[in-house]
């Protein structure tokens, strides 16, 4: 093998001569000729130049650039659909890696490195740019999928399909690309790293701009139109009518209630679509499916005439009422207070559930708002038409007590009908300041029916009135004036403090009858709890009142006698008119009983 490097050195006026000296005449010519060829080559580091194969083994071939040593390229970088490599073939090389003067310290051959596939790369990327620029449309195959997009075969090199530039909305999958032929625009071409990039995207919007202006200029409101849904959410989906899209809202898809638009729509799904609206500035235009469908509310009250009774199925529960469809896009609203006559209804799913079939009647019919107003209870009978013949005054009855108030009781008859038993009815003699002093909730009671309202629905109910008056007899007679009797202290007031003398029943001892001594405060002289015993001064069977007295418990007849003449003079009455009676237990403040407010 000829060193090279021994022609550079040689004098151009003797380099054929000292040629021949080394190689014979015929091929000396030859091997200047080559040498200049190769003179005229860029042998830097990453240049494509031309080589000749000098030599094959099992593993690489060696190649002779006509640079001062020669490469060698693995065998493997010729494909199988080409001729295999032979010596004296002349192949283009791409020169990797170059040797210093002296030669790599590491290589005592002092080879530099080549590669045949990259060389065949950078010519096949030369020849694309010669073909391809920035905003020219291309056609390629989608080959594969990888990170952050898809690589597309251009020719013989492959360029990059970010996903955001697949289609206006990305695709669920883009991997559903591959192996289709597409047309996408070149966004940029990047020389140094070989690369370009690619948009299928931007080709779509500008097609779409034109179809949007053209189908802008002749779309009208009222046409009818095919368009792709391309989009599905809650509130509706939208459609593509051929370069804009509209949209169709979910009330605008059938007269009936739908639950979602998945229901009547699907991704991809050509429908036909009304024009209803078209903002022209905005570019928004609103789309209906059921408008191309007859009304079911035109001639509505001639159909559901008000007090017209219906059957119907529950469609929806709300916390204020129940939705009932009549036929397909005809619904009403039975609204809590119209479910029962009788029931408490809390929530309406006491009553129904979607799905039920229901008798209705038509409360009220607005065809403007497309609303009906229904009822449930008017297809039944009101209960409190019979009230008063179930229930008239005087009658004796039992209930359940349903709930406690301040001033009362409800008790509970009958389903959905109760009476009010007011605390001022429950006891002839005990003052009752709360219901839940004589009763408890879900008790059992008897009571009286005193009066029914039938126009309010309200029916009063007494407790007391199941016994006689003990006012009327038995008080009046077991307790006399002058009469000593024993009671415990139950409440001390500022005015006074009340004996019970028996169960229910309580007299008032008045501050004034404490004690001979001016008493400012009652406990002073006793507390509650204590068993004390007092005179009867008064009984008033009018005001259900028993007048106490402490201080005149020890009296004699000559004190009852003075102070009755004293209490005379004090109302200027004559003394004869209040002998034998034992007024006092009012004292000068007032009535025997205490006022509410002082309670």
């Amino acid at each position: 093998m000829v060193n090279r490097n021994l022609i550079r050195n040689l004098e151009d006026d003797d380099i054929l001569a000292e040629l021949a000296l080394l190689v014979p005449a015929d091929q000396a010519e030859e091997l200047l000729f080559e040498a200049l060829a190769a003179e005229q080559q860029d042998y830097a580091q990453g240049k494509l130049v031309d080589g000749r194969i000098v030599e094959i083994n099992d593993e690489w071939a060696l190649i002779d650039v006509g640079f001062k040593s020669e490469g060698t390229v693995s065998l493997d970088e010729w494909g199988g659909d080409e001729e295999p490599p032979k010596v004296g073939d002349t192949v283009k090389v791409l020169i990797e890696e170059m040797e210093d003067e002296l030669g790599a310290a590491d290589d005592p051959y002092g080879m530099i490195s080549l590669s045949k596939r990259k060389a065949e790369k950078i010519i096949e990327w030369e020849d694309m740019m010669d073909k391809v620029a920035e905003g020219q449309v291309v056609t390629g195959t989608v080959v594969r999928k990888i990170k952050g997009g898809l690589l597309v075969e251009l020719g013989v090199i492959h360029v990059f399909l970010p996903g955001s530039q697949v289609d206006i909305r990305r695709p669920g999958d883009i991997g559903d690309f591959i192996g289709r032929v597409i047309q996408a625009e070149v966004l940029k071409i990047d020389d140094m790293r070989r690369n370009i990039v690619i948009s299928r995207r931007s080709l779509i919007e500008r097609q779409r701009e034109e179809d949007r202006a053209y189908l802008m200029k002749e779309l009208e409101v009222g046409q009818i139109r095919k368009g792709v849904v391309k989009n599905i959410a809650d509130f509706g989906a939208f459609v593509d009518l051929g370069g804009i899209d509209g949209l169709l809202h979910i009330t605008d898809m059938a007269w009936e209630r739908i639950g979602h638009p998945t229901e009547m729509v699907s991704i991809d799904q050509e429908i036909e679509v009304k024009v209803l609206h078209i903002d022209r500035e905005k570019q928004k235009i609103a789309l209906g499916l059921k408008q191309k469908d007859r009304n079911p509310w035109e001639n509505i009250e001639e159909k559901y005439p008000v007090n017209s009774d219906h059957k119907g199925e529950v469609v929806n529960v709300m916390s204020y009422g129940a939705f009932v469809k009549l036929e397909p896009g005809i619904e009403g609203l039975v609204h809590i207070s119209e479910m029962s006559w009788t029931k408490r209804v809390n929530h309406p799913s006491e009553l129904v559930n979607i799905g039920d079939e229901i008798d209705v009647k038509i409360l009220g019919v607005d065809p403007a708002g497309q609303q009906l107003s229904l009822g449930m209870k008017q297809t039944q009978k009101n209960p409190w038409d019979e009230v008063l013949e179930r229930y008239p005054e005087g009658t004796d009855v039992t209930g359940k007590v349903r709930n406690l108030t301040n001033y009362g009781a409800f008790i509970e008859l009958e389903e959905g009908i109760d009476g009010l038993l007011h605390v001022s009815d429950m006891s002839w003699t005990r003052k009752i300041g709360h219901p839940s002093e004589m009763l408890e909730k879900g008790q059992e009671i008897a009571c009286r029916v005193l009066s029914v309202d039938e126009e309010r629905r309200r029916i009063a109910l007494g407790l007391k009135q199941l016994d006689n008056d003990p006012w009327d007899g038995d008080i009046p007679d077991k307790y006399q004036p002058g009469q000593l009797v024993k009671g415990k202290v139950t409440k001390i007031t500022n005015f006074g403090v009340f004996i019970s003398l028996e169960d229910g029943l309580e007299g008032l001892l008045h501050i004034s009858e404490l004690a001979e001594q001016k008493v400012e405060d009652p406990e002073e002289v006793v507390k509650v709890g204590d068993d004390i015993e007092v005179k009867v001064l008064r009984v008033d069977t009018d005001e259900r009142k028993i007048g106490l007295s402490l201080k005149r418990v020890e009296w004699g007849e000559e004190q009852e006698r003075a102070a009755a003449a004293a209490e005379a003079a004090e109302n200027q009455v004559p003394a004869s008119s209040v002998e034998g009676e034992l007024k006092g237990g009012l004292g000068s403040a007032g009535p025997l009983f205490p006022p509410s407010n002082e309670e």
